[in-house]
């Protein structure tokens, strides 16, 4: 194997020096012929103007040594002029050490070729960056910034490297990406370093593309994209586009306006997508792009519709099968966008409940999807605690052991909720599953009415709360809570609760009020970054059209909506370990309480938190400032019985002529029901709960709960807070 276009350019002026003392003048010859050798193999300037400097240096020294030799003089002087000679041939091997040869671009051929290459990077690295160096006195960018980890991608059409800037311990890598680009002579933006805010200081990943592959959009003879991938890479991959840097890989096609493909970033994250630009960049509506996260970070699932799979619904009467608990806890909830089953979790084998976390604004289906979950826990035989602030909104209602169906009702059922706990834990020393008493769900309904800064219940409720998500779920007792917005204000600024729900379960995240449904920054949940639930469109497309084709024939009473008529119950599903994904809930084409196949409520164990569940009810749990919750069932039951005992008796003095006396104490809590029945039977018209309190002569808080029995019973009907009998 013959000498490289290196070693034959730094010893040319060697190899003329040993000429000259060899042949005299005529090694002239000899350095015409290296100058155009040097010419040959394509040497730069500066290494022509080094090698014609030590050429006629050593040159001109071997000609006097010739001279010298053959007059006979003292041999000593020729070997004296050796000292210069070999000064300037080392001088012009140090010059062109400083120059290295371009890399070389190969395709992904031999393995061979990609070790010169990592050879060659490794070099260059260490020459300029790293160190050791070859040349002394030059000044390293950071010594000791070894490449660690080197890895090769080579192809027709690129060649980059990969790795990680390492130093030793307390030291900060220092490297730039300018510094990177002058060593490999590329720009700077085909240099990509980590964030140095989520690596170690010590050690800071590397990519540089020495050739990058040309990122024009593919157009078609036109000069008008028309493939989706042409689109893609027209329009979203294009850096003010809604994905920069992204490829297309088509996996169905069936038509310009219904296929789906793998968006790829290559080795980055893609992150936080804005579903309106997308549909900006495709000239889509929003309802039509569907976008599935998968394992990798650098992927993204697109899905175009031309009408949206969700858009038919499925019925709950169809699916009544589904709706009770499997083998494994979950409950069907409705249908992914993919066309599978949605499933959430009410219970874990071998451990006990699960928490769901709800969030909807107003006509987002959030309502409905508290009755199938109703409806879930009945049919699975799982007892139920309802909290309904916002009364008569909840139309299965009848299906929980227990309603609290008002704002001060409400929070008698998070009392008995929280005392139901502290009576299992009493009993439940060393809790195991399955539980000889029924699983619980407690239901809170507008949950905001009760914990949010400006409920005069705010205090107690955030504390209940946030000891039941903790707590519960080894006791059997499992937590769905629903509020308008995922905003922190709406769980009383407690970061607790909501991520006690999301460890502990499931979420469910349907449609809110534009600029309350961002989950990024404060309200990001894991699983879910980057979503805006106010982006969910509230119609399909052509509904405006439909509505302007007008019927007048008069109101439609008995009509019921369609699931085409709305995007009620479309949104966001995130169960535990996964990526949320598009859904939509079961469309409620019939009452899901007319489902219950004629089962009584579950009822709650006979206990002492059950037996005294009225007097709990009534009775605070907290200190005036909220701050000591009490610790057991033993000292809240003293506190209610003597709350009740030291209640004050109010009577109303000169009673109308015709209206029931005042209420003694000596009546039983069953004779209240009687007389409440008598004055709305006649009376005959609608009373809140306050006015029939005042007429009869005592307390709201003894009046609310035995309307809600009476309720219960049918005997009574409220609409809107209004009561009448039935």
């Amino acid at each position: 194997m013959g000498p490289t276009r290196m070693q034959f350019i730094q010893y040319a002026p060697a190899a003329l020096a040993v000429a000259s003392v060899t042949v005299g003048p005529w090694s002239a010859l000899a350095a015409a012929a290296a100058g155009a050798g040097a010419w040959a193999v394509n040497a730069s300037a500066p290494v022509l103007r080094s090698l014609i400097a030590c050429g006629l240096t050593t040159s001109g020294c071997g000609i006097a040594a010739h001279q010298i030799l053959t007059s006979g003089m003292d041999p000593l002087f020729a070997l004296g002029l050796a000292v210069p000679a070999g000064a300037a041939a080392l001088a012009h091997h140090r010059n062109t050490a400083g120059t290295l040869p371009a890399l070389p671009v190969t395709t992904a051929a031999a393995g061979a070729g990609q070790s010169s290459q990592v050879q060659l990077i490794t070099a260059w690295w260490a020459e300029f960056i790293s160190g050791p160096t070859q040349t002394e006195g030059r000044k390293l960018i950071q010594p000791g910034a070894v490449l660690a980890h080197l890895a090769l991608d080579v192809g027709d059409d690129h060649l980059s490297f990969n790795g990680v800037i390492t130093l030793p311990q307390g030291q900060q890598v220092r490297v730039k990406a300018a510094d990177i680009a002058a060593v490999y002579q590329i720009p700077v933006s085909q240099v990509e370093m980590g964030d140095p805010k989520h690596y170690a200081p010590n050690a800071l990943p590397v990519t540089v593309h020495l050739k990058k592959a040309p990122e024009q959009p593919q157009i078609t003879a036109s000069g008008t994209p028309t493939t989706p991938e042409e689109l893609w890479a027209a329009h979203v991959a294009v850096p003010e586009g809604a994905m920069p840097g992204t490829t297309l890989t088509l996996t169905r096609y069936d038509g310009p306006l219904d296929w789906e493909g793998i968006a790829t970033r290559a080795r980055r994250a893609i992150g936080a997508v804005n579903l309106q630009d997308l549909a900006g960049n495709l000239d889509l509506e929003t309802i039509q792009i569907a976008l599935a996260p998968t394992d990798k970070p650098s992927q993204m699932g697109v899905r175009v519709m031309k009408e949206h799979a969700l858009m038919h619904g499925t019925m709950l009467s169809s699916v009544v099968d589904e709706l009770s608990m499997d083998a494994r806890g979950y409950v069907r909830l409705g249908t992914y966008i993919d066309a599978n089953a949605a499933l959430v979790p009410l219970a874990q084998p071998g451990s006990g409940a699960r928490h769901l976390y709800l969030v909807g604004g107003s006509r987002s289906g959030k309502s409905g999807v508290l009755e199938q979950v109703l409806l879930s826990a009945h049919k699975s035989r799982i007892a139920v605690i309802l909290a309904s602030p916002q009364a008569g909104t909840i139309a299965g209602a009848g299906l929980a052991a227990y309603c609290g169906d008002g704002l001060d009702e409400a929070m008698g059922a998070l009392r008995l909720a929280y005392a139901l706990m502290l009576d299992r834990e009493a009993r439940y020393r060393s809790p195991a599953f399955p539980f000889t008493d029924p699983l619980v769900l407690f239901v809170i309904d507008e949950a905001h009415m009760l914990l949010s800064v400006s409920s005069p219940y705010h205090a107690e409720a955030k504390a209940i709360v946030e000891q039941l998500t903790r707590r519960s779920l080894k006791r059997g007792i499992g937590v769905v809570l629903a509020t308008q917005t995922p905003l922190a204000e709406d769980l009383g600024n407690s970061t607790v609760i909501r991520s006690q729900l999301l460890i502990g379960g499931g979420a469910v995240f349907l449609r809110c009020a534009k600029g309350q449904g961002s989950l990024v920054g404060a309200n990001a949940v894991e699983g879910a970054e980057g979503i805006d639930l106010s982006r969910i469109p509230s119609s399909w497309p052509g509904q405006y059209q439909k509505v302007a084709n007008r019927d007048m024939s008069g109101l439609h009473t008995e009509a019921a909506a369609g699931p085409e008529d709305g995007t009620f119950g479309l949104g966001y599903l995130l169960t535990p370990g996964s990526q949320a994904v598009q859904f939509r809930s079961l469309h409620l084409d019939v009452p899901p309480a007319s489902l219950a196949a004629d089962l009584p409520a579950v009822a709650i164990e006979d206990c002492d938190a059950w037996r005294h569940r009225e007097a709990i009810a009534q009775t605070p749990t907290v200190d005036q400032r909220g701050k000591n919750l009490i610790g057991s069932l033993a000292d809240l039951l003293t506190k209610a019985q003597h709350g009740a005992s030291a209640l004050p008796q109010q009577r109303v003095q000169n009673s109308p002529v015709g209206t029931p006396g005042p209420l003694d104490s000596s009546d039983g809590m069953e004779l209240i029901k009687p007389r409440i029945l008598n004055l709305l039977r006649e009376e005959s018209i609608p009373m809140t709960a306050e006015t029939i309190a005042r007429k009869l002569g005592t307390s709201a808080n003894k009046i609310k709960p035995r309307l809600t029995e009476l309720k219960k019973r049918d005997e009574v009907t409220n609409e809107n807070g209004l009561w009448r009998a039935a």
